[in-house]
């Protein structure tokens, strides 16, 4: 092969490296930026047309006009520009968004690589599966707990009859023996009696054991208590992961698409509760973005048919919608108090301290126990970050004047009462 050739070969091969990387990137900017209000490879109109045949329709040059429409379609549409103009009434005079200053002509025009390239492959390979081995049903927790006391009522039968076995035997063998040296046969006690004669003979052990078992008792009592809210309540054990009426992934939303949490959870910062999304806030992107990267177009029609949306016509029946009834990973007890906005807002904690990391999870599961214990340990080693935080301005100058002198003090939530029962309790 000649050097040309070859040159040439390499030059090819380069630029087809720079238009694919330009296709990525234009994909990308289209999704953030176009994907709400246009469809990129159909003719469904959303708030806006379709982009399919895009090149065709508009002014020649097409790249060029597309990239002053893109980047300002006000100041194109004020120019006297026809066919602007056209699309500007047809359309009720709504005004596209002005991307000019946030982002770039060279982004437009991978964004216009993107659309001229071929529709990307529809995925339908189905979400994960919920992985049900770490999970229970309530009607699969009482036949656990049914295997179990049956399984102790036949070990404590076993050793009863294999003690009463054993005792006839020992009495039967003392009677030959007597029977043989002439002495009168032995008359065997009552069981009642055996029991008192043997408590008295070994009373030193005997209240060694009582102890033993008190501090056992005691001990496991005190640890029951601190995990209550796990296996009284089968819904709010560490790993409980229920499959949701719609195949929901946090991992594509929050993590592949970082989405905020807030943006969907948003009562996180101004209540008690963090609340469930409404249908409304899916709809804000879903209208533009009608088909998942793993499920296709089968999950997010059950949201269209929740809020009577027809994507063919773009209109709503409400006479249709009918609500998602999901599923509640994390329950508290109704006597324990917790507050989003103090943790989230005045505490200043990340979502995954208590969540677990969300941006993984295509299924929801709790990641943490929340039980008194965990809570508690939590209060006692969490640091409250005061510095330059106004709630605590009075409360900082207090404590500091308090410890003054002392090393090493850190002013966590236990410091400023938050192991008193009243917090947490009603």
């Amino acid at each position: 092969m000649s050097l040309n050739k070859l040159f040439i070969a390499i030059l090819f091969t380069f630029t087809q490296l720079i238009h694919a990387q330009n296709t990525d990137n234009g994909a990308k900017l289209f999704k953030q930026n176009c994907a709400v209000c246009h469809t990129s490879h159909t003719d469904q109109k959303l708030i806006g047309p379709g982009l399919s045949g895009i090149f065709d329709r508009v002014p020649k040059p097409a790249d060029e006009w597309l990239i002053k429409w893109t980047l300002n379609s006000e100041k194109l549409i004020k120019s006297g520009d026809v066919y602007a103009s056209k699309i500007y009434n047809e359309y009720n005079k709504a005004a596209m968004t002005v991307f000019e200053g946030q982002i770039s002509e060279n982004d437009v025009k991978d964004i216009l690589a993107f659309l001229k390239a071929p529709p990307p492959a529809a995925k339908n390979a189905p979400i994960a599966q919920t992985d049900t081995s770490s999970t229970t049903t309530p009607g699969e927790e009482e036949k656990y707990k049914g295997k179990d006391y049956l399984i102790i009522f036949l070990l404590i039968f076993v050793l009863a009859v294999l003690w009463i076995s054993l005792r006839n035997t020992n009495i039967a063998l003392q009677n030959v023996a007597s029977i043989r040296t002439g002495k009168p046969v032995y008359e065997p006690k009552t069981i009642t009696e055996e029991t008192k004669e043997w408590l008295v003979k070994n009373n030193r052990l005997v209240f060694v054991l009582c102890i033993i078992i008190t501090f056992i008792g005691t001990k496991s009592c005190w640890d029951e208590l601190f995990k209550v809210g796990v296996y009284y309540d089968w819904k709010t054990q560490k790993g409980y992961k229920p499959e949701q009426p719609i195949k929901f992934s946090h991992k594509i939303h929050a993590g592949n698409n970082e989405i905020a949490c807030q943006y969907c959870h948003n009562g996180v910062e101004k209540s008690k509760h963090s609340g469930i999304p409404a249908i409304n806030i899916c709809m804000n992107c879903h209208k533009g973005i009608q088909e998942g990267p793993t499920t296709g177009k089968t999950e997010i029609a059950k949201i269209y048919a929740a809020i009577g949306y027809d994507p063919s016509t773009g209109k709503y029946d409400l006479s249709k919608a009918s609500p998602i009834r999901w599923i509640k990973v994390y329950n508290l007890p109704d006597h324990v108090y917790f507050s989003h906005q103090q943790h989230v807002v005045i505490g200043k904690l990340e979502c995954e301290t208590c969540h677990g990391n969300v941006k993984e999870m295509d299924i929801i599961e709790q990641k943490n126990p929340l039980t008194m214990k965990w809570c508690v340990n939590c209060h006692k080693t969490t640091e409250v970050q005061m510095a330059g935080n106004p709630y605590y301005d009075r409360l900082h100058t207090y404590l500091k004047e308090k410890y003054k002198g002392k090393k090493d003090v850190k002013f966590t939530v236990e410091k400023i009462g938050g192991l008193e029962c009243g917090k947490c309790h009603y």
